[in-house]
């Protein structure tokens, strides 16, 4: 089968050269666009990370695919309904990372709550002074968990082992898990209203979208921290900087934004032209990287060596159809 692969690393490219052989396999380290489509024109399959958008303009162009491989859980950057219409299969990577993005969940809590940046900065300037590094105990503190999937559930173990309280707000109800875990499940009202600390670990769908916005922003606990690994589009960025200007949440940790696409093409100097929706948000985002309260880390929770190696491990493993396809 002809394989054409994009957004992979040298040590990457080495190691699926291994595992595919007999598979004619075509490497691109960029993202999938319309710039770089050739390289996979005429390819039955191609395989790709969370900035290659595919949609219906880019299926209409490869019209031999019959397959696409994302090396991600969340598939919210590939047409579902245009892949169906044409009879394109797609497989995601369903679990790799449980442990790795929940170690960097509680490594942004910690961040929060002790001002760790702020303090490496400091002392960076030869400034020893603990003026404005006074932090918190997590101890004790009521932990809200939107989402209790496996990384969910591995936060609310780490969580647990620190002694915070923890309450959960997911769509099912698993009594058993929570008796197991020791947390219970509330309504989204009542997590944001009792939560000191609320983190994100939900997929992004047309349901989830802004599911924290302008409308229930104002329900938080006040002095509340909030911390998404998820996707950036669960948090309407509007009602975040509102939120953050009104003292009602005293900082937030991101490792995703709303629209992050448009920060990245912007540090590969992109020509494209963004919508006035997209312009608005890359606006908000600029304004929440200059915010003292705010930590950013570049989606990077998923990045160790041995996650990827996971991710590669499952990609191998959807070719060789050993796993089941999202459509």
């Amino acid at each position: 089968m002809k394989i054409t692969f994009f957004e992979v690393e040298p040590w990457q490219k080495e190691y699926l050269k291994k595992k595919l052989k007999g598979h004619q396999l075509t490497f691109v380290s960029d993202e999938l666009t319309l710039k770089n489509l050739s390289k996979a024109k005429n390819s039955e399959a191609i395989v790709i990370f969370i900035y290659s958008v595919i949609d219906k303009e880019i299926l209409d162009k490869l019209s031999n695919l019959k397959f696409i491989y994302t090396m991600s859980t969340g598939f919210n950057h590939i047409d579902i309904n245009a892949c169906k219409q044409k009879g394109i299969k797609v497989f995601n990577v369903s679990s790799y990372g449980e442990n790795t993005v929940a170690e960097h969940t509680i490594g942004l809590m910690l961040s929060l709550s002790k001002k760790i940046p702020q303090s490496v900065m400091n002392t960076k300037k030869g400034n020893f002074d603990l003026d404005g590094l006074e932090g918190f105990d997590l101890k004790g503190k009521t932990l809200g968990v939107i989402g209790c999937g496996n990384i969910g559930q591995q936060v609310i173990k780490i969580a647990k082992a620190m002694e915070m309280n923890v309450i959960v707000m997911n769509r099912s109800q698993n009594e058993k898990l929570a008796k197991e875990l020791e947390f219970r499940y509330v309504s989204l009202k009542e997590l944001l209203s009792k939560s000191e600390i609320i983190t994100l670990h939900v997929p992004l769908t047309p349901e989830t979208k802004h599911m924290i916005n302008m409308k229930n922003i104002s329900l938080v606990k006040k002095g509340a921290y909030l911390v998404n690994t998820a996707r950036g589009g669960l948090i309407e960025t509007k009602a975040l900087i509102s939120a953050l200007d009104k003292g009602i949440i005293a900082g937030v940790a991101l490792d995703v934004l709303e629209e992050e696409e448009d920060l990245k093409e912007d540090r590969h100097l992109s020509k494209r032209k963004l919508s006035a929706y997209e312009n608005k948000i890359m606006k908000q985002n600029l304004k929440l990287l200059k915010d003292r309260d705010v930590l950013i880390t570049p989606h990077s929770a998923f990045y160790t060596r041995e996650a990827q190696q996971r991710i590669l491990d499952v990609t191998v493993e959807n070719i060789f159809g050993k796993r089941k396809m999202i459509v």
